[in-house]
């Protein structure tokens, strides 16, 4: 199932790239919660929808892209897919290639396979649960990618439209000490400390559970021996998350 849904991701990703590549000025709507909306967003979602349908027909699937169920309708799920057709569409917009595909799959409240493909670079992420951690450039060979988590970080990954100042003095109030941020798009700030460029990813403000189940699946499972802990959790009643930091041998409160 994983090489379907890494195609899948991929032909998601071409058809983002279409869009991308062929106009100068990208046209932009509002959805209701003033966040931007692209035609890209809605093919990419079109065509993951309809392929894990093909893929996997009796799981449910909630994308950012269409209506989320009730809570009484999902809350006795024990498997389901959440996808972000388009992650990171301000990147998008701004065309700095720093946008992502977001496919993955939660068991049991824990994401147990993710995706994330990189469009503009021709770069996947990916990861289960019995098989850890990936990352495949191109059509080259996939490689194992591993991370540690520390105590003592040195260096942060930060959003790029949202990061500030203000990141190192707030960690600095936690006790944790930064010499370097690195500032990056969409889910590819999990994938940075999956693959060991930066030792932590804090978020000091709320996301959806769509915009970070595929990365936090990655990340978990980078550990050499058995997964990450992770304070992500999924299918909550409200699907948005607080604050949160990815990378410390304990987790921290914000």
């Amino acid at each position: 199932m994983l090489k379907e849904v890494i195609t899948t991701a991929k032909e998601a990703g071409d058809a983002m790239l279409e869009i991308y590549n062929d106009v100068q000025d990208i046209k932009i709507t509002r959805k209701d919660d003033d966040s931007p909306l692209t035609k890209a967003d809605l093919a990419s979602h079109h065509i993951i929808i309809d392929a894990l349908q093909e893929i996997d027909p009796d799981t449910p699937v909630i994308s950012e892209e269409s209506g989320i169920p009730d809570y009484e309708e999902r809350k006795d799920w024990a498997k389901f897919w959440i996808v972000d057709p388009l992650d990171g569409t301000k990147e998008f917009i701004k065309k700095n290639g720093e946008f992502t595909v977001n496919i993955a799959l939660v068991d049991q409240g824990v994401p147990v396979m993710g995706v994330v493909y990189v469009p503009d670079k021709d770069v996947s992420y990916y990861a289960t649960k019995e098989e850890g951690a990936f990352k495949q450039e191109a059509d080259n060979a996939p490689r194992r990618i591993f991370s540690e988590t520390t105590d003592n970080p040195s260096v942060a990954v930060q959003s790029r439209s949202h990061g500030s100042d203000e990141l190192v003095e707030q960690l600095a109030d936690k006790g944790i000490e930064i010499d370097k941020t690195i500032p990056a798009g969409s889910s590819l700030k999990f994938c940075l400390v999956a693959e060991g460029k930066a030792d932590i990813y804090p978020r000091m403000g709320p996301t959806m559970e769509w915009d970070v189940a595929a990365g936090d699946c990655v990340y978990r499972y980078s550990a050499r021996d058995g997964a990450h802990s992770s304070p992500l959790t999924y299918n909550k009643p409200d699907l948005k998350n607080g604050s949160f930091l990815i990378g410390l041998e304990e987790n921290v409160e914000f």
